[in-house]
């Protein structure tokens, strides 16, 4: 948009104004390219009034400048107990660090007021950073030292900002402002090569060619004169000696940050880093002034409040009476003291005001979506001989309005950037991210954004991508000493640890399981499991506390016995229905149109892989000629809706109907207006029908969907009611699947058989997560947070007024919204007016499902809308509200709730990139029942994104999973654990689709002895975790192939190979060959090797007597009895050396062949 810059220079008084006037008045949308304009003869530093204006500047400024820093403020406030993020920090050291080495076009930083009127530590960036790159000399020791002293937390498993690993000669890091972690690999005291790899699988990818600097995780570094004024302070304040013992200690702890004014002489701020001619721009000064005001307000509360809940019993407030922040005068005299220029741009000002200098720019009017107002403003602009400049977000879009505008019959030239300065009588269309557009008399210019046009906000950034997390299969070994684990062959026990044992020169590792004492008042007997072996065992999750198994007992087999005789009944009943839908003729969707292509360019984020892998499958089961009937689980917002979209866009590609069903009133509006909005432009015509709708609308809706001129309908159970007749349906979408209940699931049973059916849910309930789970229904599950997701802080505590008030100040502070949740309808106005007294600015309305439905589309019309700040309301939210701006929530009485609605609740904050908080509170005077501090518990431990699907396992093990389709099951899992159970449901139903039922028990042991070094050395692999997961995957293998892969994995990730791990791989692949097999011992006795059970027909024998001399097979109990070959090397004086570790697992693996196959005809 470099263009547009050049023609407001030719205008003379925007040209004087910038140069001389201390006082700009002009609307927000020319601020970047006034600023870009400025910034060619000077410094900028531009200080805007909250941290989302100040990135939203920044990006919209860098398509105009080449040289802009953000220098973001940290997102805690001094006195909370809370670290900033390790991003933030570095991405304030890289700015700091440009500026100490400029460059030659002139620097504009960009930081919101929050971050001018902070204090840092003077030293910060003093020092240069250090850097790495492939062949430099540095150590491996020193590396690892200066990462520590930097803040980087050491782990066994590299996943997110600021950790680091290191294995034998391999380090890996995540630098806080990478997009993937890099792994170095040292020869010597070499940096022999560096690669990025992937959080998901640790695999390595590109590798790096450029200079990578390191980053500090933290601004307060723990040099060892802070460690000794630390120590210094412990006896002094005995409420922060816990940190202080900390940092004394040299380790860097949450919180610690809000100790800086005790430890830290010398603080700076980010004026006194500026250069000596650069001007400070202050956007919209009287809201800076008053929001520097608040905060510095807001802080104090914080402190009050920490001591209010001390006095229940909560941790004191860290005694720091002094801040770091600056008041509104201090910061005026601190930028007078650099020497530099003040000046403001501001969005209206009064004719009076003798500083004000007004510039002849207007901003567009918003059109709503009206493409014949955008076009009769166009055709105006150029007949006055304007240039004309139209932007859209996305390439997709560019192409779309050029159509509509040819097709108006106005001249069009498309570009993709506009470097020169338009001619006129043309309307140049090109891309941009710039949100609104202005026009101006004097400059002659019309400049209209696509944003004008729609009203809807497309955030078109490609914004770097965020580490994909590792795929959440729930890890199948968390193992923690004292967890209960079930083991196939003998019950439930209890892991005590992981050892290893070396036996006649042969090391292995065991896993120890203790089981209850066969004799009374004994300790517990404990059986040692080789790790080889490990799919026999998973983690328990059942009821709270199972009993523990004593071995040989008959009662595990018993419990055992019992489900397998319930399952059986299940399956059966389940595969009639799978039976019925896979036979059913549903309709098979053609393949893609160019117009889905169009649809999905025009998305405005980045897909996450795993949405773009649901996304995939559910197109083929769409495309498939029986119907489909799939459920999606995905946290909360982590883009389901888009999947609907497009797959709802693809069933009217084919003609067909859709019906999207929804839980409640208002997620028909919200759902509605995504959809609208998604296929604006499309000749698709979507309906919301639902209560808020008058008869007579209803009645049209009707109308339309009988005679299949409404494409998509979206409704709440209205839609499965009789009067409601589709002409062509193709498609049903159920969201929030967990809301409906037995009767609308069985009147969509009745559709499930015609037509496809996607559900969609982020918290599945038990019963469909166990019918997806043994794959009855396919499944696919979103585990990657969209981008820019942080975990939302949960605070799980006694309510106190003290606390309520600072939270609310805290969020007002960002221009944020807040839930707060009261359930009784009663007393939910008493609620509001106690607010209001607590923060008497906030503007406050009430929602609740009792209110006639316009007044309650009113409000959260306007909540969305952003016209007041707190919403006091009942659970009425919990369903799929989406409100970027809400990242406060505070739920009053969380005892009362049930673990999903919790967790639901607490996704209706955290959605856009702010740091979201959610407090749960429970009356200080009165006791928790169990249950209560059970949820309370889980909810507060599993803060993580995506944590969904965890909580939907915990609820099973709380409440105990209902039958799939029945009430008696429950007792079964309790019995024999979730995991168990559910292998079992599946085994079963593979048995009646394979037509076997077989009444025996299923024996997968297969027991592998041979005098073979074999195992993970620690040195290796180090950490426990990564062993038993490697261990675990090991044993699961089923062909060689997948052996393969696991030693690609291990080469990559941990260096070569060592003898024992080759020959853990080689056992691996030898089970494999002898489960296919059926064979469940190959086991060395003496000079035997035994293998069993195998059936020798008499040609197989012969051919082992000639082969193997002096061999026995066993028919009774068909076990045969290989010789083991002596190597050649033998003579009387040499009696037999045995055989070596790889040539004699070579030999089995032959045997095994020799065994099986048949005989070629010679």
């Amino acid at each position: 948009m470099r263009g547009l810059i050049s023609l407001i220079e030719t205008n003379s008084s925007v040209v004087d104004a910038l140069k001389n006037a201390t006082k700009i008045i002009a609307p927000s949308p020319a601020y970047p390219f006034l600023l870009a304009a400025r910034a060619k003869d000077c410094p900028l530093l531009v200080i805007t009034s909250s941290s989302r204006g100040a990135e939203d500047l920044a990006h919209e400024l860098r398509e105009q400048h080449s040289y802009v820093l953000e220098f973001p403020a940290w997102e805690t406030l001094p006195h909370e107990r809370l670290s900033p993020r390790s991003d933030t920090v570095a991405r304030r050291i890289a700015t700091l660090n440009s500026l100490a080495h400029p460059k030659k076009d002139n620097p504009i930083v960009i930081t919101p007021v929050r971050g001018m009127i902070h204090r840092f530590i003077a030293e910060i960036s003093r020092v240069p950073l250090r850097t790495l790159e492939i062949g430099q000399e540095i150590s491996l020791t020193d590396l690892v030292e200066h990462l520590a002293l930097n803040a980087y937390t050491r782990t066994d498993l590299v996943e997110k900002r600021g950790e680091f690993a290191v294995r034998g000669g391999i380090v890996d890091v995540f630098f806080p402002l990478a997009i993937h972690p890099v792994r170095i690999d040292f020869f010597g005291d070499e940096i022999e090569e560096m690669k990025y790899f992937d959080v998901a699988d640790q695999r390595t990818q590109d590798p790096v060619t450029e200079v990578i600097e390191i980053l500090p995780c933290r601004e307060f570094i723990l040099t060892p004169e802070i460690q000794k004024r630390a120590a210094a302070l412990e006896e002094k304040f005995p409420s922060a000696s816990e940190i202080l013992n900390k940092i004394a200690a040299g380790i860097s702890c949450d919180g610690m940050e809000s100790l800086i004014p005790m430890l830290v002489d010398e603080l700076e701020t980010i004026a006194q880093r500026m250069p000596q001619d650069c001007e400070v721009i202050f956007l919209d000064d009287e809201r800076i002034k008053s929001r520097s005001a608040d905060l510095i307000a807001t802080n104090d509360e914080f402190f009050q409040a920490a001591w209010s809940s001390a006095s229940l019993g909560g941790d004191a407030p860290l005694p720091v009476e002094a801040t770091t922040y600056l008041d509104w005068q201090a910061l005026h005299d601190v930028i007078s003291d650099c020497g530099l220029t003040i000046r403001s741009l501001n969005s209206f000002g009064s004719d009076l005001d003798v500083d004000a200098t007004f510039l002849d720019f207007t901003p567009i009017e918003p059109m709503r979506g009206d493409s014949e107002r955008a076009i009769e403003l166009l055709r105006q602009g150029l007949s006055e001989n304007k240039s004309v400049i139209f932007s859209t977000s996305g390439h997709g879009m560019m192409e779309r309005y050029a159509g509509i505008f040819r097709s108006a019959d106005l001249p069009v030239h498309t570009l993709e950037t506009l470097n020169a300065a338009p001619t006129k009588g043309m309307i140049y269309l090109c891309r941009s991210a710039i949100a609104h557009g202005f026009s101006s008399e004097d400059g002659a210019l019309l400049f209209v954004t696509e944003r004008d046009l729609s009203g809807s906000k497309s955030s078109g950034r490609d914004s770097a991508k965020m580490p994909s997390k590792r795929k959440q299969a729930v890890d199948p070994l968390e193992l923690k000493s004292g967890d209960f684990v079930v083991h196939e062959q003998h019950g439930i026990g209890r892991y005590i640890e992981m050892v290893s044992r070396t036996v006649g020169g042969v090391t292995r590792e065991y896993l120890v399981i203790e089981y209850a004492s066969a004799k009374r008042g004994q300790p517990g007997d404990r059986i040692f499991v080789p790790t080889d072996t490990l799919e026999q065992v998973s983690k328990y999750i059942g009821g709270e506390a199972p009993t523990v198994h004593r071995i040989g007992s008959g009662e595990w087999q018993k419990a055992k016995g019992r489900a397998r005789k319930a399952v059986k009944a299940i399956a059966g009943e389940l595969i009639r229905l799978y039976a019925a839908r896979t036979s059913a003729p549903g309709f098979a969707f053609s393949p893609d149109t160019p117009w889905q292509r169009e649809l999905e360019d025009a998305f405005s984020y980045i897909e996450t892989p795993d949405q773009l892998s649901t996304i995939e499958d559910v197109k083929q089961d769409m495309e498939r000629p029986y119907p489909m009937d799939r459920i999606i689980c995905g946290d909360v917002g982590y883009g389901k809706t888009e999947i609907a979209i497009r797959a709802a866009f693809k069933a009217v590609q084919d003609g067909k109907q859709v019906a999207v069903l929804v839980p409640t009133t208002l997620l028909v509006q919200q759902h509605s207006k995504t959809f609208a909005e998604r296929y604006a432009g499309f000749p698709i015509k979507v309906v919301g029908l639902s209560r808020f709708n008058t008869a007579k609308e209803t009645k049209a809706i009707l109308d339309e969907t009988l005679s299949g001129t409404a494409d998509v309908i979206i409704g709440t159970h209205r839609l499965l009611s009789n009067d409601v007749v589709f002409k062509d349906l193709g498609l049903v979408i159920v969201d929030e699947e967990q809301r409906f209940g037995v009767e609308q699931k069985e009147s969509l049973k009745k559709l499930r058989t015609t037509v496809d059916v996607l559900a969609m849910s982020a918290t599945p309930i038990p019963r469909t997560l166990e019918m997806a789970v043994t794959g009855i229904r396919e499944m696919s599950t979103i585990t990657t947070p969209p981008e820019e997701r942080h975990p939302i802080l949960t605070y799980v505590g006694p309510a106190d007024d003290a606390q309520i008030r600072a939270a609310i100040h805290r969020e007002l502070l960002r221009d944020g919204q807040i839930f707060y949740l009261h359930n009784r309808v009663e007393s939910i106005d008493r609620a509001a007016s106690k607010i209001q007294e607590l923060v008497p600015e906030a503007r406050i309305r009430v929602a609740h499902g009792q209110m006639s439905e316009g007044a309650l589309e009113d409000v959260i019309l306007g909540f969305w809308n952003r016209d007041f700040d707190v919403l006091v309301c009942t659970t009425i939210v919990e369903s799929g509200l989406d409100i970027a701006n809400a990242n406060t929530l505070i739920v009053e009485r969380a005892d009362n709730f049930g673990l999903s609605q919790l967790h639901q609740l607490r996704g209706r904050v955290g959605r856009g990139r702010e740091r979201a908080y959610a407090y749960f509170l429970y009356p200080a005077d009165q006791p928790l029942s169990e249950l209560a501090l059970d949820r309370l518990k889980t909810i507060a431990t599993n803060t993580d994104l995506g944590a969904g699907m965890r909580v939907a396992l915990k609820d099973l093990e709380i409440r105990g999973a209902g039958n799939l389709l029945g009430g008696e099951q429950s007792g079964h899992i309790a019995d024999v654990g979730f995991d168990l159970y559910m292998r079992m449901v599946g085994e079963a139903v593979h048995d009646y689709k394979a037509g076997i039922i077989e009444t025996g028990e299923k024996n997968r042991e297969c027991k592998v002895e041979l005098p073979v070094n074999a195992h993970l050395d620690p040195e290796y692999v180090p950490g426990e975790r990564l062993r038993l997961d490697l261990y675990r995957r090991l044993a699961d293998v089923t062909s060689q192939a997948d052996v393969d892969a696991i030693e690609a994995e291990l080469i990559d990730r941990f260096g070569p190979l060592p003898e024992e791990a080759h020959s853990l791989l080689k056992v691996a692949a030898l089970r494999a060959q002898a489960k296919a097999l059926g064979v469940t011992e190959v086991v060395s006795t003496g000079k035997f090797l035994k293998i069993s059970p195998l059936v020798l027909p008499e040609s197989r024998q012969l051919r082992l007597t000639r082969l193997y001399p002096g061999s026995l097979y066993k028919s009774a109990t068909n076990s045969v009895l290989v010789t083991i070959a002596k190597p050649s090397g033998w003579s009387p004086s040499n009696p037999s050396p045995t055989m070596g570790d790889t040539s004699l697992l070579a030999w089995v693996s032959t045997a095994l062949d020799e065994l099986t196959t048949k005989e070629s005809k010679s």
